[in-house]
């Protein structure tokens, strides 16, 4: 119950990433808002998200996760209802900033939690399972909720119900929480950071802004400057902390992390496979509707055939990877390869609706295999006192490497397909961007040969030195 209770607040992050993007013509059209404040309204949530994640991991670890995963849904429900009655773009896309905040105080709890309710290798893989089918349950449902609340005749700008709808879930998990869920914390008795916070912070947004504006607008003088200063406000954030560390003073991020091997593969590997990831969902919704002329109903029944095969997957993964370990995941990796060269040959004007479903499925089934091992490699063995740590910058370099791969890899999609685009201008393009995916899935598999062999059986915490 402990688990389901939890997921709540992973589904409520996984389905508010998801459930505007069928809502945007909508939301512009009522809101009268130009191009520039939709781009900002829709990016603004994962900046926030992204920003706060090791923040929100560190809150956990010193005043309690349980505590700091209920501020979060509170301020996430709050955030919702700013959203479902704002007037302007503008204030909607203030509104979604705080709701990726409050998603950032929730989402690093969860897997937290999770290694701590579990601290054994079978069980913790078990719920790492239930983790995946979460995500896959928020993505499919994200994407047809919007769709269906978008549409719906209740209310006369029917778009403010899917910020609305959050509030009974989100009343439910506070109760549940209350209720259920047990104190934990890293028993670190210090003061929180608060320097270390507003450098971090400074860092991520500028990172992460930068990669936004240069998605809708290209590396222009002003995106590729606030890079140049992500990275300088970075490196001294680096140096500060390891000197606070040193000094015995209080500090945001603990670089013992770094020193766990399998803790800096999986972040290699989940950089990688979400670079790989969230491109590709990027590229196949253009493809699809611009290229082959699939209609957005069409296109979402087909996107769901996806997410049904995740799911299912994610159900399997658990006594999969107890069973065949590494061997497993190479598996699943194998198979995302071979769809996606199927994708390649197969993907036309003339392709079945049916094979388009079926490679599809396939798709998310190997993804569903492989997204709840890569966090359970990450964390495993991962003391209590680097729980929240551990969890918050996992989150944020899978989030930051999401808008890399969109910003990258949808750049060289638009390179390769041109002013006047035909449908084998499309299908040029998006083969091109195919392969660079199936060069990040390589990079996946290689870092998975260098884990360590305990990992896949691991039952005891690891140790830092």
């Amino acid at each position: 119950m402990k688990l389901i209770v939890i997921l709540f607040g992973q589904l409520l992050t996984i389905m508010d990433i998801f459930i505007i993007n069928v809502s945007i013509p909508t939301i512009q059209h009522d809101l009268r808002a130009p191009n520039g404040e939709m781009q900002l309204m829709i990016a603004s949530y994962l900046i926030g998200f992204a920003s706060f994640l090791i923040t929100g991991g560190r809150l956990g670890d010193l005043f309690g996760r349980k505590k700091i995963f209920i501020t979060g849904l509170i301020f996430f429900m709050l955030s919702s209802v700013a959203c479902g009655i704002s007037s302007g773009a503008m204030l909607l896309a203030a509104a979604r900033f705080v709701q990726g905040i409050s998603a950032a105080l929730m989402s690093p709890q969860v897997l937290s939690m999770i290694q701590i309710l579990f601290p054994g290798h079978e069980e913790r893989a078990k719920a790492m399972g239930w983790y995946g089918i979460t995500i896959g349950i928020g993505t499919v449902s994200g994407q047809y909720l919007g769709g269906l609340l978008s549409s719906s005749t209740i209310i006369d700008e029917a778009w403010r119900l899917i910020f609305l709808v959050n509030v009974p879930v989100g009343l439910l998990a506070v109760f549940f929480s209350v209720k259920i869920l047990t104190e934990s914390a890293s028993g670190v008795k210090d003061r929180l950071d608060l320097f270390g916070v507003t450098i971090l912070t400074a860092g991520l947004f500028c990172f992460t802004y930068s990669l936004t504006l240069s998605e809708h607008h290209g590396f222009q003088m002003k995106s590729l400057m606030l890079l140049l200063a992500s990275v300088a406000i970075l490196i001294f954030f680096v140096k500060n902390q390891k000197e606070r560390m040193r000094k015995n003073r209080p500090y945001l991020m603990d670089l013992r992390l770094f020193r766990i091997r399998n803790f800096n593969l999986g972040i290699v590997s989940v950089s990688f496979f979400f670079i790989m990831l969230d491109s590709y969902f990027y590229i196949l919704s253009l493809f699809l509707q611009n290229g082959l002329k699939i209609g957005p109903l069409e296109a979402g029944e087909v996107i769901v055939f996806q997410g049904l095969g995740f799911i299912l997957a994610s159900l399997c993964s658990a006594k999969l990877i107890l069973r065949f370990g590494r061997r497993f995941l190479v598996a699943g990796l194998s198979l995302i390869t071979v769809i996606l060269l199927l994708q390649i040959v197969l993907f036309d004007s003339e392709t079945p609706f049916f094979i388009l479903c079926l490679l599809l499925f396939f798709h998310g089934a190997g993804v569903g295999s492989i997204i709840p091992s890569l966090a359970g490699i990450t964390l495993s063995g991962m003391p209590e006192t680097l729980a929240g740590n551990a969890s918050g910058v996992y989150n944020t370099f899978q989030q930051a490497a999401a808008i890399v791969g969109i910003v990258v890899i949808g750049s060289l999609f638009y390179d390769v397909l041109g002013p006047e685009a035909s449908v084998k201008d499309y299908h040029d393009a998006f083969s091109t961007a195919l392969g660079v995916n199936i060069l990040c899935i390589a990079i996946v598999t290689g870092c998975l040969f260098l884990v360590p062999d305990k990992v896949f059986h691991l039952k005891k915490t690891t140790k830092v030195i």
